[in-house]
């Protein structure tokens, strides 16, 4: 997913449009109503030709590693869920956003669910809902709802449909789209007369850090999940850029430039800082990636690949960031400080260019720090893959560990 070549280009990929078995008003086309504000409609069905493709040619075309995936055994009909929300950082002010339903083309009233939480993205549509330009979601469709498993993705605020900023890295908005979705999700099912009695969470990359964050609010709410996944999670916010600041690898990727754009821009509009974006990135820059955080047209060579171009010096200094308005937020922002009840497996790469080994063994490494150690977080070791490769290797296992449970 780098930065600078997706700026560029966007996936673009044929789809196949059959007529499923449908309620009468989705197959008609249009929104169909359900409780509490939540709409629904229908989009197009994958069969299973169409799913096998994904991931024996688009998926090892993206990650650039060929993994053996389930083959699917069945189609997926898709929908797009419209749904209300409410921005904490806002004080709850009301939103509207927009996620992704997809449902096994099978005979049936019961399926499990996973709820998928997406990465990072740089085309606003790159997101669940408009799956066609979300190779991620592509791949989580073929390998789960193939195999008899609702899928849920939300778009987040300020992607998809949403006419609000992007809020990257946002931790209690993405916490409240994740949510909504899932309850969103779930009226349309019992519209449906479907029901999923078995809930399980995954994500990549920005959707580990969203998954593990959504793990938190919903052992909060007494809401159980079976099992929650991750690969390449940046389940502290602080440790990840801190790192690319004081302590950066030769593999460190050069469009890990987007985390620092994406997220200050982000806590700039959320957390009502007017120029906190200006004080991070240098005054030569500050325009054009201003324009690339709101998704308006810029020169993409205009974006420096070398980090000290990009952020003004003082950040450079530990004491300085940490103080900053910036690094205070980014402090604060994690998703692994809590007593975890829920199964959790969180899937790490040894070169990715991304995710350093010790930020991706985080979770594991706090939770067995207490007293004689609390075992229900499991780092593992996907090999010597990058951050694309972490993904594809990790999804297949996601598949047979939630089987089992």
């Amino acid at each position: 997913m780098a930065f600078l070549s997706r700026l560029v280009t966007r996936a673009s990929l044929s789809l196949l449009l059959l007529a499923p078995a449908l309620p009468a008003r989705a197959q008609q086309g249009g929104a169909v109503a359900v409780t509490g504000g939540v709409s629904y409609e229908y989009l197009e069905t994958w069969d299973v030709d169409r799913l096998n493709a994904v991931l024996t040619t688009q998926i090892p075309d993206f990650a650039k590693i060929t993994v053996a995936y389930t083959p699917a055994r069945n189609g997926a009909r898709l929908y797009r869920v419209t749904y209300p929300s409410v921005i904490p950082e806002r004080g709850n002010r009301p939103t509207v956003t927009t996620g992704l339903l997809a449902v096994p083309d099978l005979p049936g009233t019961s399926f499990p669910m996973v709820s998928y939480q997406h990465g990072t993205v740089y085309g606003k549509q790159e997101v669940p809902s408009f799956i066609a330009q979300s190779p991620e979601t592509a791949l989580m469709v073929a390998q789960f709802a193939g195999q008899g498993y609702i899928v849920v993705g939300a778009d987040y605020f300020g992607l998809g449909l949403s006419t609000e900023p992007e809020g990257y890295m946002v931790k209690a908005s993405q916490q409240q789209a994740t949510a909504d979705l899932l309850a969103a999700s779930r009226s349309v099912l019992e519209a449906m007369k479907l029901s999923s009695p078995k809930l399980f969470l995954a994500g990549w990359s920005q959707g580990g850090f969203v998954t593990m964050a959504l793990l938190e609010k919903l052992e909060a709410d007494g809401i159980a999940v079976n099992a929650a996944a991750t690969a390449s999670a940046p389940v502290d916010v602080y440790v990840a850029l801190s790192g690319f600041l004081d302590f950066p690898r030769p593999l460190d990727a050069t469009w890990v430039m987007s985390l620092f754009i994406l997220s200050a821009f982000s806590y700039e509009n959320y957390y009502g800082l007017p120029g906190l974006a200006r004080a991070l990135i240098a005054d030569e820059y500050y325009e054009v990636t201003r324009k690339a955080y709101a998704r308006e047209e810029f020169n993409v060579a205009d974006i420096p690949t070398d980090i000290t171009k990009l952020i003004r010096p003082a950040y450079f200094d530990p004491q300085y960031f940490a103080n900053s308005a910036y690094g205070r937020i980014a402090l604060a922002t994690n998703a692994y400080r809590w007593v975890i009840k829920t199964p959790v497996r969180n899937y790490y790469g040894e070169t990715d260019e991304v995710i350093s080994t010790g930020l991706g063994q985080l979770a594991q490494t706090y939770q067995r720090a207490m007293g004689a150690g609390n075992m229900q977080v499991e780092a593992i070791s996907t090999g010597k893959t990058t951050h694309r490769g972490t993904f594809a290797t990790a999804v297949p296992q996601w598949k047979a560990w939630f089987d089992g449970k």
